[in-house]
C-alpha cells in the first residue's frame, strides 16, 4: 500500500560539483546543518551551504552554495568524511589514515597523540560515555587485525581509549555508548568493549554483498540481513521490530522516523518501521550514497546530491485517510507524538480519529466508528447533522470546517437503499443513547435529546415512552410535529406533560380514550388517565375531566378521588364534602368512596358514617323490593350494612330505624340498632321471638358486651335467660334454648343467681355441664386469688429483706472513736447515726435539733432586712 511520504529534491548539480572535469566522482559525504561536505575521488574536499526556500508552489527546495574546496594531497580517494561540530573539525579518512582539518577553512590541523594509520573503517559515537563536550569518541578499525580501537579526538590531539579484540576483521561498524555492533566477514555481533560481553546475531557474508550497520536510536542498530531482510537489534541482541523486506541488492540504508529508506542499483525504497510495508518507491539510478543527518536524508549518485524532503506528517495521514487507509492512518498518527508538541497532537489525534470514524462509519463498520468517534470526542452534533431534519430548527451547530467527511447527507451515503437507512437509524440511536448517558453531551443535551425522539418516533422504538418519562431535553416546538406526524399520539401526552401542560396532555389522551385518535400504544389509556388525575395537583383538571372518566366507568373513575395520596401540603388535596356533592349523580361512585372515607380512610365523622349506612338500606329495600333480585346481591348488600352496623359508633340510629322500621326482612339489623340504643330487651325480643334464632341472640350478647367489663357481659347474659324463661310470651319458656346457653357459656354467668331463677322441677343431670363449669370456675378462681395472695406476701416479705438490707451493716462505737459534732470521745455504747452512718451523741444530735428553728428565724430575719 503506497503513500507518498518523500520528495526527492536536487540539492547540488552536476555542473556545481564537477565544472568541466568528467571523472570527478563523489566517494563520500557529510552533513552538519547547512553545511554540506563531498569527499571526492580525485582527493578533494568541497564545501557547500545548503539554502532552504519554499517554491510558489509551497513546496520545499534548495539552493546549494560552494564555499571554498581543498586538496588534501594523497592521490587518493577520500574514503569517509566525520564532522565534528563540537571542535569545528572534519575527521578525514583517506589513504587509510585519519586527518582532521578545520571545518571552514579545510585546512590540515596538525595534532599530537596517536597516529591512526592502516584504517579501513571508523565511526563516531553519538552517545558520548566521557561526558567531555569538547571531544569526540570514535571507533576504528585497522586493517589485518582483528582488534577494534576506541579513541577519543580533541581539537589538538587523538588519544587512544581501548583496544578491544574481535574473532574476525571487522567489516564495518557502529557505535552507541558502550556498545559496537560489527559486521565480521561471516556474521554480525554486538559487543560491549566496557565488560567485555559479547553477542552474535546472524550469519552474514561480506563477499557476496556490502554489509549495512546503522545506528538507528539509543542502543538499537539496523542491519543487512540475508534474504533481503533489514533486521533490527538492541544492544542485548534482541529483535524488538519485526525485519523489513527490501531488495537483496541494498547498498546503503538511511532512518527518518517513522521510514526506513534503502537504496538499490535502480530504486529507493520506504519502509514503514510501524507496521513494515513498503510505502513508497523512487526511481534512482546511478545512486551510490545514502545517508541521515538529524533528521535530513541525503542521496547522492556518483556526480550529483539530492534531499530526501520528508512530506508533513499530517499531509501522509491525510492521504492515508483519502485511500480510507484508517489502521495505516491511526498508526502512523501515533508514531508521530513523538515529532508534536504535546497540545498540538492531542488536537490532530482527536481529528484523524474523527475523520477515521466517518469513513467507517460510511463503511457500515459501526462498531469501529462509535470506538473511534468515542476516543475522538466526537461533537455529535456533526453525525446527527447527517440525518435529514433531526437537528432541532433553533440548533446554532455549522459543521466543522475543514470538513471531516465527504457525505452531505444520509441520503447521499444511502442512494436510496432502505435497508441501509435502516441500519444507520439503528446505529445513530444506540450511540445517542450512550452519548446522552456520559458528559460527552453537555452543552447540546436539546439537540441530541429531540434527534433521538425523533429517530425513536419515527423507528417505532421501543424505547420513546422511556425517553418520555425520564430527564430529558426534548424541545416541544420540534418534537410535537415530529409525534403527531407519526401517529404518536400517547407520547405527545407524555410530552406536554414533561413540559408542563398537562391539559394539553389529557385532551390528547381523552381523544384516543373516545376514538378520535388512533394510537394503539396503550391499551390501559382510560386507567392510566384515572391514576393521572389521581396525582394530579392541578384541581381544575381534576374537576374539569372527573366527570368524563365517571361516565365511562364509574368504578374505576371513582379512582380519581379514592387513590388520591395523602399529603400534608394543602395544596391538590380534595375537601371530602367537595367530593361527595360531585358524586351525588354517580350512585356507584358515591357509594365506592364513603367505603374509601369511612372503611379504609377511618374518618370520624357522623355524616359520613350515616350517608354510608342509609346508602347501603336504600341498596338494601331496593332489592327487597325487586323482584328480579337474587339471594346472592341480597346477602351482600345486608352483610355490608350490618357490618358497619356493628362496626360503627357514629351513624344516627334513630334515623336508621325510622328507614327500616317497616321492613320485615331486616330484623337483625332492627336488633342492632336498638343495640347500639341499649335497648337490648327489644334486641333480644326481635332475635329470640321473632327471628327465633338463638344463635343469632348468643352471638348479638357477645357483639354488644365485646369492649365492657365482666359484669356487664354477665347482666346481658341474664338478660338472654330471662326472655328464654319468660312464661308469659306466646309458646311458653324455650327450655332447650336456656339449657343449651347456660352449658355453653357457663363461664359468663353467677352459679348462685341462676340457680334462684331456674324452675325447682329442673333435674340436675339437665345442667350438668352448667354446673360443672360453673364449679370448675369457682374453684379456679378461688386457687387463683390464694395464689396470688400468696405471690403479694412474699414480694411483700421480700421487700422488707431488701429494705432492712440497704440499711446497712452495724455501727462501731468505741472510746477511741469521736463524735462528728463535738469531736469527743464516745463513753457509752448509746448513739445516734447520721446519714451515711456516721455515729454521734444523742445530746449532740438533741441540741442540733433544738438550734435549726433558732437558725431560720435568724437566716429569715437577714433575708427581710436584706
Amino acid at each position: 500500500m503506497s503513500v507518498k511520504a518523500f520528495e526527492l529534491v536536487p540539492a547540488v548539480e552536476r555542473e556545481q560539483l564537477m565544472g568541466e572535469k568528467v571523472r570527478i566522482n563523489i566517494e563520500c559525504i557529510e552533513c552538519c546543518g547547512q553545511h554540506l561536505y563531498l569527499g571526492t575521488n580525485d582527493c578533494f574536499i568541497h564545501h557547500f551551504i545548503l539554502e532552504e526556500h519554499t517554491t510558489a508552489k509551497g513546496k520545499l527546495a534548495y539552493k546549494a552554495q560552494k564555499l571554498l574546496h581543498k586538496y588534501l594531497g594523497l592521490k587518493k580517494p577520500v574514503a569517509e568524511l566525520k564532522a565534528a561540530s563540537a571542535l569545528e573539525r572534519l575527521i578525514v579518512l583517506c589513504d587509510s589514515t585519519i586527518t582532521v582539518v578545520d571545518m571552514v577553512t579545510l585546512e590540515l590541523v596538525p595534532f599530537g597523540g596517536t597516529k591512526l594509520k592502516g584504517v579501513t573503517a571508523f565511526c563516531i559515537n553519538e552517545n558520548p560515555v566521557t561526558g567531555d563536550a569538547f571531544c569526540v569518541e570514535m571507533a576504528v578499525v585497522l586493517a589485518r587485525r582483528r582488534a577494534v580501537q576506541i579513541c577519543t579526538v580533541h581539537e589538538d590531539r587523538v588519544h587512544m581509549l581501548k583496544e578491544v579484540t574481535t574473532p574476525e576483521q571487522p567489516c564495518a561498524l557502529s557505535l552507541d555508548g558502550y556498545n559496537i555492533c560489527l559486521a565480521l566477514s561471516t556474521q554480525y555481533m554486538i559487543l560491549n568493549y566496557s565488560t567485555g560481553a559479547s553477542q552474535d546475531l546472524f550469519p552474514y557474508d561480506c563477499e557476496e554483498r556490502k554489509p549495512i550497520v546503522k545506528r538507528i536510536g539509543r542502543e538499537e542498530f539496523l542491519l543487512a540481513g540475508p534474504g533481503g531482510l533489514g533486521m533490527f537489534a538492541n544492544a542485548e541482541g534482541i529483535s524488538q521490530r519485526a525485519p523489513v523486506s527490501w531488495s537483496e541488492s541494498v547498498i546503503a540504508a538511511a532512518v527518518c522516523f517513522p521510514y526506513v529508506v534503502a537504496l538499490d542499483e535502480s530504486f529507493v525504497t520506504v519502509h514503514s518501521m510501524l507496521d513494515q510495508q513498503l510505502k513508497q518507491t523512487l526511481s534512482f539510478r546511478d545512486g551510490h550514497l545514502l545517508q541521515d543527518f538529524e533528521g535530513k536524508v541525503v542521496l547522492a549518485s556518483s556526480k550529483a546530491v539530492y534531499i530526501l524532503v520528508p512530506l508533513p506528517l499530517e499531509r501522509q495521514i491525510q492521504d492515508l485517510l483519502a485511500s480510507h487507509r484508517v489502521e495505516e492512518a491511526l498508526t502512523l498518527t501515533e508514531a508521530a507524538q513523538r515529532n508534536i508538541p504535546k497540545e498540538k497532537y492531542q488536537i490532530l489525534h482527536k481529528r484523524i480519529l474523527q475523520q477515521a470514524g466517518f469513513i467507517q462509519f460510511g463503511q457500515l463498520q459501526f462498531l469501529e466508528a462509535k470506538e473511534h468517534f468515542r476516543k475522538g470526542q466526537l461533537d455529535v452534533r456533526e453525525l446527527i447533522s447527517l440525518y435529514p431534519l433531526l437537528l432541532p430548527a433553533s440548533s446554532s451547530f455549522t459543521r466543522c470546517h475543514p470538513p471531516l467527511h465527504e457525505f452531505a447527507d444520509l441520503n447521499h451515503l444511502t442512494q436510496g437503499d432502505q435497508e441501509k437507512v435502516q441500519r444507520f437509524k439503528c446505529f445513530l440511536i444506540s450511540y445517542l443513547h450512550e452519548v446522552r448517558s456520559s458528559d460527552s453531551a453537555n452543552g447540546f443535551r436539546e439537540d441530541v435529546d429531540t434527534a433521538l425522539l425523533k429517530l425513536y418516533a419515527e423507528t417505532g422504538h421501543e424505547s420513546l415512552l422511556d425517553l418520555l418519562a425520564s430527564d430529558n431535553a426534548c424541545l416541544l416546538a420540534d418534537s410535537a410535529p415530529w409525534l403527531e406526524k407519526h401517529h404518536k399520539y400517547y407520547a405527545l401526552g407524555l410530552l406536554y406533560h414533561y413540559n408542563g401542560q398537562d391539559s394539553a396532555a389529557l385532551q390528547m389522551w381523552v381523544k384516543i380514550v373516545n376514538g378520535d385518535l388512533q394510537d394503539s400504544t396503550r391499551p390501559d389509556l382510560f386507567e392510566y388517565v384515572v391514576d393521572f388525575l389521581s396525582f394530579c395537583s392541578n384541581l381544575d383538571l381534576v374537576w374539569r375531566h372527573g366527570d368524563w372518566a365517571l361516565q365511562k366507568d364509574q368504578k374505576i373513575g371513582v379512582q380519581i378521588f379514592t387513590k388520591r395520596p395523602t399529603s400534608e401540603e394543602k395544596m391538590g388535596q380534595l375537601n371530602p364534602n367537595d367530593v361527595i356533592a360531585y358524586l351525588e349523580k354517580h350512585s356507584q361512585a358515591l357509594l365506592l368512596y364513603l367505603e374509601h372515607l369511612v372503611l379504609e380512610k377511618k374518618l370520624q365523622k357522623e355524616k359520613y358514617h350515616t350517608h354510608l349506612a342509609v346508602l347501603y338500606a336504600d341498596k338494601v329495600l331496593g332489592l327487597i323490593s325487586r323482584p328480579s333480585a337474587n339471594e346472592e346481591q341480597l346477602s351482600a348488600a345486608r352483610q355490608k350494612l350490618q357490618r358497619l352496623l356493628k362496626e360503627s359508633n357514629l351513624c344516627r340510629v334513630q334515623l336508621l330505624l325510622g328507614k327500616i322500621q317497616d321492613s320485615e326482612l331486616l330484623l337483625l339489623e332492627r336488633a342492632t340498632l336498638h343495640g347500639k340504643l341499649e335497648e337490648h330487651d327489644k334486641a333480644l325480643h326481635i332475635l329470640v321471638h321473632q327471628l327465633k334464632d338463638s344463635p343469632a341472640a348468643e352471638e348479638y350478647c357477645s357483639w354488644a358486651s365485646a369492649s365492657q367489663d365482666r359484669s356487664y357481659r354477665q347482666k346481658l347474659f341474664h338478660q338472654l335467660l330471662s326472655v328464654y324463661l319468660d312464661p308469659d310470651i306466646p309458646g311458653g319458656a324455650q327450655t332447650i334454648a336456656a339449657v343449651d346457653l347456660l352449658n355453653r357459656h357457663a363461664e359468663d354467668f353467677d352459679a348462685v343467681h341462676v340457680l334462684k331463677l331456674l324452675p325447682e322441677e329442673w333435674s340436675l343431670p339437665l345442667l350438668r355441664p352448667f354446673l360443672c363449669g360453673a364449679l370448675r370456675a369457682s374453684v379456679h378462681a378461688r386457687c387463683t386469688s390464694q395464689v396470688a395472695v400468696g405471690l403479694a406476701r412474699a414480694q411483700n416479705l421480700q421487700l422488707q429483706h431488701d429494705r432492712l438490707k440497704y440499711r446497712g451493716g452495724p455501727i462501731l462505737v468505741s472510746e477511741k472513736k469521736g463524735c462528728q459534732l463535738c469531736h469527743n470521745t464516745f463513753s457509752e455504747p448509746d448513739c445516734a447515726c447520721l446519714p451515711g452512718g456516721t455515729p454521734v451523741h444523742i445530746h449532740c444530735v438533741a441540741k442540733k435539733a433544738l438550734d435549726l428553728p433558732k437558725r431560720q428565724h435568724e437566716n429569715a430575719h437577714r433575708s427581710n432586712h436584706t
